[in-house]
């Protein structure tokens, strides 16, 4: 006879091991179908799409004159690409509207803010936090390997920044070790991130299991990943190019693509929890705008 005291932490075991998301095995013909599906569903809500991420560019072209403004010039590169490591947080709202394109559902701009209703949102926030908290660790890291390299003397513009890392050995140390070390932040981001925040998006999971997901995802599918990850910097570094312009097209078209890239690893659940509906708003006539501060006081009349 089994003593229900032992039973029930093997019983919980199976229960979590049976929850467990299934991990597919994907190739690089898959990487494409992302990106097609992707390309697709920008199509469909480009407007949209360029609205949600119209702070992108706007927030580089800001970035690149204050830098230039204040001549601390080095840490540009180091501030662009770090945006990356933050790319997956932002692109929930990209996330919604390829759900709910998938789902046949109409996609706006106001379907996109839905995201903040998420039973997960909270874990959301918590592992957009942990990215934040790699982006600042990044940015200081790169500044201490060109202070290494250069010590704290500032530069004099562009010419004379160039002329120093592309010209003399030290340049070329800064150049080696800041991308190893930068490749080595964006591996970790990759790894924690890759399937995380659509998983809590669809499956209301929490950090810890999605980043667990995230983990086994990309240790079973190592080359289809690491593939992945260069094409996000290569889409990336395209976008920058052009004064930042680009990342108005690059970033939907990786938001939406990383959608289906999730579809494409991780099976759909067989037993979905149900979600409550959530309640009906009121609909109130801006003609009663000043009474809507004060609901009591309506109360009160009637």
């Amino acid at each position: 006879m089994a003593i229900p005291g032992n039973a029930t932490p093997l019983v919980r075991a199976e229960q979590d091991n049976a929850a467990a998301p299934v991990i597919r095995t994907i190739g690089l013909s898959d990487l494409h179908q992302a990106l097609r599906l992707g390309w697709e569903d920008f199509k469909a809500v480009p407007s949209h799409a360029i609205i949600l991420c119209l702070i992108y560019p706007v927030l580089g072209l800001v970035l690149a004159r204050t830098v230039l403004g204040y001549s601390v010039l080095p840490l540009l590169f180091p501030l662009a690409a770090g945006f990356a490591l933050l790319g997956p947080f932002a692109a929930l709202g990209l996330y919604e509207l390829s759900r709910r394109r998938e789902r046949g559902e109409e996609a706006s701009a106001w379907d996109a803010l839905d995201v903040v209703r998420s039973p997960s949102f909270g874990a959301m926030l918590g592992l957009g936090t942990l990215l934040l908290a790699l982006f600042v660790t990044w940015v200081t890291t790169a500044q201490a390997i060109y202070i290494a390299a250069f010590g704290y003397e500032g530069v004099t513009g562009i010419s004379d920044f160039a002329t120093r890392v592309l010209t003399t050995p030290q340049g070329w140390w800064l150049i080696a070790v800041g991308c190893g070390v930068g490749f080595l932040f964006a591996v970790v981001a990759l790894c924690i991130s890759v399937v995380s925040f659509p998983l809590m998006l669809d499956r209301h999971a929490g950090a810890g299991d999605a980043m667990v997901t995230s983990l086994r995802a990309v240790a079973q599918n190592p080359v289809p990943m690491a593939a992945w990850g260069l094409i996000v910097a290569v889409l990336l570094v395209l976008g920058s190019l052009p004064f930042f312009l680009g990342l108005a097209i690059v970033i939907p078209l990786l938001g939406h693509a990383t959608w289906h890239l999730y579809r494409e690893v991780v099976a759909p659940d067989p037993n979905p929890r149900p979600i409550p509906p959530r309640p009906m708003r009121e609909r109130r006539s801006a003609v009663d705008f000043p009474a809507n501060l004060f609901p009591w006081r309506r109360k009160d009349d009637a």
